[in-house]
């Protein structure tokens, strides 16, 4: 399949309750409003495709860039190509379900997520917390230093108040993460979902909402959930 055969077929897809859903979120034209479910039967027919997968990307329509990351070969994108595609992440949905979900599944994943933690940026910030969400739900506890995800966890208690709003998302769920499916550091988090408390998101909204990692925790101990991995990352 070729890139305006792809684009044809996501159009002839889309529903304007569910792009009115997705502009909600922050997205924004161009795109067709295709529920990621609906994009199976299209990715069997594509595989796995590096090429059409920047094809699409680049056009800038919602759709075509989540697409993009179902069909990417993670191992075959460079450090400069996941930076590309996190610049041009222009919100969460993007950063997170895509770039970050791609990324989890490289073998660069720590070592591009952690450059962009620190980059002060909030998207990549988000992007990077986020993709160790999807890493730690996935990958087996041994892939991990136990001093590098503890230090984290300390980062995350320490600066996640004054962090921008959409990598306190990805903060507070790192931490849910880690006490859920990070075994040697559930009880290391529970401490620090404690020590944070609630993390108040959507200050500048009429109603501001609070993230309470502490409850979510709690709620997958009382389902004797704790030590939970996903067989794999992207859908």
């Amino acid at each position: 399949m070729d890139l305006e055969t792809v684009m044809q077929e996501l159009e002839a897809l889309g529903k304007e309750r569910t792009k009115k859903i997705y502009i909600s979120n922050g997205a924004h034209e161009p795109l067709f409003g295709v529920a990621t479910g609906e994009m199976k039967p299209i990715f069997k027919k594509t595989k796995i495709n590096q090429p059409l997968a920047e094809q699409l990307y680049a056009t800038g329509n919602y759709d075509a860039m989540y697409f993009a990351g179902i069909i990417a070969d993670p191992n075959g994108m460079t450090e400069a190509d996941y930076d590309r595609w996190v610049d041009a992440a222009y919100f969460y949905m993007l950063s997170d379900y895509v770039v970050a979900v791609t990324l989890a599944e490289a073998d660069i994943a720590q070592k591009v997520a952690d450059k962009w933690i620190v980059s002060g940026e909030e998207l990549k910030m988000s992007a990077g917390w986020s993709c160790y969400c999807w890493l730690l739900g996935n990958r087996p506890d041994v892939e991990f230093a136990e001093d590098k995800i503890a230090n984290m966890l300390e980062i995350v208690k320490n600066t996640i108040h004054d962090a921008p709003e959409r990598t306190k998302y990805a903060m507070n769920n790192f931490i849910y993460t880690v006490g859920v499916s990070y075994l040697p550091l559930h009880h290391k988090a529970v401490e620090t979902a404690n020590a944070v408390g609630p993390v108040e998101v959507n200050k500048d909204k009429k109603k501001s909402s609070f993230l309470i990692a502490s409850d979510r925790i709690q709620k997958a101990v009382d389902k004797d959930a704790i030590g939970f991995k996903r067989k794999h990352v992207r859908c």
